[in-house]
């Protein structure tokens, strides 16, 4: 008996001591939980994938014994970063094509494609990211060169960003195009009465169709592909704006194998498959996937003029760029969504694109609401435009590192007077008092330390131009950080389970090496991430 009482005392203590157990404990660290007051603490406590407690380091090590325990060493913790515009299967395609974005020249474009070419010697060759904007000879570029290289093979080479393409003769020839051809909403160019490759907006589906889809190996690359690369930047989340239902399966999958971490909010594109397929299934939502948005396109970019403008473009006499579709459609759309309770999220640069979709969504909405339709960009507006935000509880989606990537051109586009209500974010975030930030990746670079800077600091890498870009519409470093986090989320009706470090939520956080809320604004962009972690779970470590 005298031997059992031992036991029984150890296994008595044992079991009392489970009831603190925990999964782990982030503890020394600066954390920004990024709650309603942005209040700081020094550590917090994960279990079963979600934060139960936040506090001191001494009063939660002594309340919880964890399974694992960081020491964070002082360094400044986040909640995960949520990129609220992004384009993360296009991004992962993208991975597997000629890289152009660093291209100075279409000689260099060429130069790209032809060692792409040699090292993928079948099929249609592809490539992303060129922009005639960074070319010492700012012109469009024709498709001699890309005819003489490959006259059978063909060639589809997409503008960074995504509203513009350049093919070749061959490719042209297996879409059926040609010249005079025309189409609504888009523009097939021609010079002297000859195509010269260049397809714009809705010209360019005319060649995209064509193009064999992605087997199932290589769409699995492009999904984990890009989520390594997020995780490494310390995405946790990701918006997909403009997927086709079909995807939607492929990214169940890979989830419920275990190989998809990544968080996703997905908007289904502006076709009929798309809506009959949500609108019999419903609004669908798992902790990591959720489906109840459509993307709809109101014009092009303002890069390669498809832009709408209420006024010719100031370098372009009698050019006002294109809806790329009629107003009926747009309307139909507004009152079907707004019918089924979905969400609707609308591409609009041009102050003409974003004046009519901001009526139609007044029209529908009818003054302040919780729906969160979203004008995404909301790039280029009319002064008296801006009041539709507020008045009608419209969600402006804005992407910072667009400011700094156009601010050398857009004046050129725009004129003096149109600029200074063209990447307006300080006066879009004074309409609802919160902001959603995003990059629109590929279009930009998918790390969100860029985001950052050029929010509060309105300059490139370069640090160029010294006092920023239109400075008055720069925000905080508070409004920043909560742009990529907590009112993201908000923007994806997801902020009462991510968006902050508070109990209840997602382990979802984040390691930085310096506090972005501290360091000097010229050092922001070199800031690197340490850790990342999606549901207590880590993800990344830099090596």
């Amino acid at each position: 008996m005298k031997r059992i009482w031992p036991v029984l005392f150890f296994l008595a203590a044992a079991c009392k001591h489970q009831d603190y157990n925990v999964d782990l404990i982030v503890k020394n660290a600066v954390v920004y939980t990024v709650d309603s007051n942005f209040t700081t603490a020094t550590a917090f406590v994960v279990n079963n994938g979600k934060i139960i407690s936040v506090g001191n380091s001494d009063t939660i090590e002594k309340k919880y014994a964890a399974k694992e325990v960081v020491d964070a060493g002082g360094k400044a913790v986040y909640p995960g970063f949520i990129d609220a515009h992004s384009h993360f299967y296009s991004y992962g395609i993208s991975l597997q094509e000629a890289h152009l974005e660093n291209t100075k020249s279409w000689q260099e474009v060429v130069d790209s494609v032809s060692a792409f070419a040699r090292r993928n010697p079948e099929g249609w060759i592809t490539g992303h990211g060129w922009d005639q904007n960074k070319w010492t000879v700012k012109q469009f570029p024709d498709k001699a060169k890309l005819d003489s290289l490959f006259p059978v093979r063909p060639v589809i080479l997409s503008r960074i960003d995504g509203h513009a393409i350049m093919v070749n003769q061959a490719a042209l020839n297996i879409a059926g195009i040609k010249p005079g051809q025309t189409i609504n909403g888009g523009k097939i160019e021609t010079v002297n009465g000859k195509l010269t490759g260049l397809l714009v907006d809705n010209a360019e589906g005319l060649v995209r169709k064509k193009i064999p889809l992605p087997g199932d190996a290589l769409a699995d690359s492009a999904f984990l592909d890009a989520q390594r690369n997020c995780f490494a930047a310390g995405l946790t989340t990701v918006e997909d704006c403009g997927l086709p239902y079909t995807m939607i399966n492929t990214i169940e999958q890979l989830q419920h194998r275990g190989s998809l971490k990544m968080r996703m909010y997905v908007m289904l594109s502006d076709n009929p498959e798309d809506f009959a397929y949500l609108f019999k299934r419903g609004i669908y939502k798992t902790p990591r996937l959720d489906v109840r948005a459509f993307k709809v396109y109101a014009d092009g970019a303002l890069g390669s003029r498809g832009a709408c403008l209420l006024q010719p473009y100031s370098d372009q006499k009698n050019w006002r760029g294109f809806l790329l579709s009629d107003q009926k459609h747009f309307l139909d759309v507004a009152q079907k969504l707004a019918a089924k309770g979905f969400q609707m999220c609308t591409h609009a640069i041009g102050d003409s694109a974003n004046r009519v979709m901001l009526k139609i969504y007044a029209g529908v909405l009818k003054g302040k609401n919780d729906r969160r339709w979203r004008i995404e960009h909301a790039q280029v507006l009319a002064p008296e435009d801006i009041r539709y935000f507020g008045d009608y509880s419209i969600i402006p989606s804005v992407q910072p590192t667009h400011a700094t990537s156009d601010m050398y051109w857009a004046g050129t586009r725009l004129g003096k007077a149109r600029i200074k209500t063209a990447y307006a974010y300080k006066q879009l975030l004074q309409q609802n008092g919160w902001l959603p930030l995003g990059t629109d990746f590929p279009v930009e670079n998918i790390n969100p330390m860029y985001t950052f800077y050029a929010a509060v600091e309105r300059k490139d890498l370069k640090g160029f131009p010294s006092g920023g870009f239109q400075p008055e519409n720069a925000l905080t470093r508070e409004q920043a950080l909560r742009g990529m986090t907590i009112w993201a989320a908000k923007a994806q009706f997801e902020e009462n389970e991510k968006g902050s470090i508070e109990p209840g939520k997602f382990a979802d956080f984040v390691i930085l090496d310096n506090d972005i809320m501290k360091t000097d604004g010229a050092n922001l962009p070199n800031v690197k991430v340490l850790k990342t972690y999606v549901n207590g779970e880590k993800v990344y470590e830099k090596k």
